[in-house]
């Protein structure tokens, strides 16, 4: 009997590969053949960035596709990468099945796509193919979507999306809520992109319904009203909640592991670690603001400034000041350092790998989100689960040195938040652990997928 081969199609962006990479180790180390599929660019990024001599990650056939977008330029506007996703992604995959199934290889006996993409769900029933989707966000950022079209017929936002008044939204008492000014398709780039982005959401209700399996990267113990209220949400996560294989796959630039060794050097629970994901960009005066706080907080610091965010002026003599206890990488073995025992707290812009790899630690969180399900998120993190804290923008947008060195004091010297933080992390390794639901539903998707 031929071995089952698991098509995987992330949405194009880090975090939405990351998790999937990951849950695709996972398969590829129960004798499952797995084909990766990325756009061109991102397929060139993480072949770039993949560690040497890994055994288990050089079984994964990483394969990219075309985006539709010719230049570079094409590929930096938010708009026109979002629309290459709805309309153009769609025809290559399919031509990408065909070609495999028409050949001499193994034929690919499952689709597992990003919710985020349900045509390549249409695409897999209209071939005849089994198929599964797989949430890289909250349940709850998921339960959001699947509610669009009683948003609708509430009145909450109209047929296009878009709010017709700010309210918050609660969908059930131990749920985040979130304000509809900040619902994840209204707060995502300009406004093509973003009715791109809601035009997906709405055909994912569709081609949901047509999935056999909706996986989710999160776990029964993190969310349980979100998964109660749709039973269909099988979680499997956190896929990063312990370093199950050793392995950090589906980065886009390559790791500074140097970082270690300096964190070796730390006391433990003494250092500040600092990083935003692959989006956030801040305005200069924004950039100096962190930085005069991080200098002004008297504590050890590792920050990840990206390459292109190092081009913004670090303020005079800060580099020199901080030499002695601060450190700034580009891109960090993030999974490693907050598992690591010098790190104390973590500044994020709430991405929800970040948040889980966070939790599933025992690590506060001081939250700065920036767009999309980063403002739920971080209503789970400091109104739900209550283990970080937000920090504030002042009335011109401002999240102030002020501000953060108030919130690094406060997060520093509240035991009952560290102690939650603590107690969340061992609720996390029950699920994951043998026997947990985690567990159990993601060995029940693999003897599926097998059956």
């Amino acid at each position: 009997m031929a071995r089952p081969h698991i098509m995987v199609v992330p949405y194009p962006a880090q975090g939405h590969v990351i998790p999937l990479m990951e849950l695709s180790l996972i398969l590829v180390k129960q004798g499952i053949k797995i084909t990766f599929v990325n756009t061109k660019e991102n397929h060139d990024r993480i072949k770039s960035a993949l560690p040497s001599g890994d055994g288990l990650l050089s079984q994964i056939c990483l394969v990219w596709i075309s985006d539709g977008l010719e230049s570079s330029e094409e590929k930096k506007r938010p708009g026109k990468s979002s629309g290459a996703v709805l309309k153009v992604m769609p025809e290559k995959v399919e031509e990408l099945i065909e070609c495999i199934n028409g050949s001499e290889s193994e034929k690919i006996t499952c689709v597992l796509a990003d919710q985020s993409i349900g045509w390549a769900l249409d695409i897999a029933e209209k071939k005849g193919i089994r198929r599964a989707a797989f949430c890289p966000a909250s349940a709850a950022q998921l339960v959001l979507g699947l509610s669009i079209p009683k948003f609708i017929h509430n009145g909450i936002i109209d047929k296009d999306g878009t709010p017709l008044e700010k309210q918050v939204i609660q969908l059930a008492p131990t749920m985040p809520s979130v304000s509809t000014e900040k619902l994840v398709w209204v707060c995502v780039g300009n406004k093509t992109t973003q009715r791109h982005i809601f035009q997906l959401m709405v055909k994912n209700i569709e081609s949901m319904k047509k999935t056999e399996w909706l996986l989710c990267n999160s776990s029964h113990e993190l969310e349980s009203a979100a998964i109660s209220m749709a039973p269909e949400i099988i979680p499997i996560g956190p896929l990063l909640s312990c370093d199950q294989l050793g392995h950090s796959a589906g980065n886009f630039w390559p790791q500074d592991l140097s970082c270690l060794k300096w964190l070796d050097q730390q006391s433990p629970n003494s250092v500040i670690y600092v990083a935003f994901g692959s989006f956030t960009k801040f305005s200069p005066p924004q950039f100096q603001e962190l930085c005069f706080a991080l200098e002004l907080c008297n504590r050890p610091f590792l920050w990840v400034v990206q390459p292109e965010e190092s081009k913004i002026a670090y303020p005079e003599g800060f580099v020199e000041r901080v030499v002695e206890r601060g450190r700034v990488v580009g891109w960090s073995p993030q999974k490693k350092i907050l598992i690591h025992p010098s790190v104390a707290c973590f500044i994020s812009h709430c991405g929800w790998n970040s948040i889980l790899e966070s939790v599933s630690n025992g690590i506060p969180v001081l939250c700065w989100p920036y767009f999309a399900d980063q403002f739920l998120n971080k209503s789970y993190v400091c109104d739900v689960w209550k283990v970080g804290l937000g920090l504030e923008p002042n009335e011109s947008g401002m999240i102030t040195q002020g501000e953060i060195q108030s919130k690094i004091h406060q997060i520093f010297k509240d035991e009952q938040l560290k102690s939650r933080a603590r107690d969340f992390k061992e609720k996390i390794q029950i699920g994951t652990g043998q026997g947990g639901l985690s567990n159990k539903n993601l060995d029940s998707f693999i003897s599926w997928i097998k059956g």
